[in-house]
């Protein structure tokens, strides 16, 4: 399995971006019933959770996200997408993609693309 992010950029705030991260390697049947989830890592902090969906398809947010930012699965194209809107400087960070298949206890990261909100 390998992801693949892409989407990020420079935008202003109040801006909106879609961030999207292929699946290579793993069935539609599979990543549809596989939790997927975006991170961040901001400079000088650690990478933290953003977004999440659930193999049923529920979603959890950071609160900071909440209502700005919205995770979903794209089967025909085998995409688990992040679309942000409201965008905020502090949301400014490298976003990284994170899948697990149902079937394995292994999790895989994409490479990250990077988001700059500018003031």
């Amino acid at each position: 399995v390998q992801l693949q992010a892409s989407g990020g950029g420079l935008v202003q705030a109040g801006g909106s971006l879609r961030l999207s991260c292929k699946v290579r390697g793993s069935i539609t049947s599979v990543i549809s019933g596989s939790p997927a989830a975006w991170y961040r890592q901001a400079p000088g902090r650690e990478r933290e959770p953003v977004a999440l969906i659930g193999a049923e398809g529920s979603t959890n947010y950071t609160d900071s996200v909440k209502g700005r930012f919205t995770i979903s699965r794209d089967l025909a194209r085998k995409t688990v997408n992040l679309q942000m809107n409201s965008l905020k400087p502090e949301d400014t960070a490298v976003y990284y993609c994170n899948y697990r298949p149902y079937y394995s206890t292994d999790t895989y990261w994409g490479r990250g693309t990077r988001v700059t909100v500018s003031s």
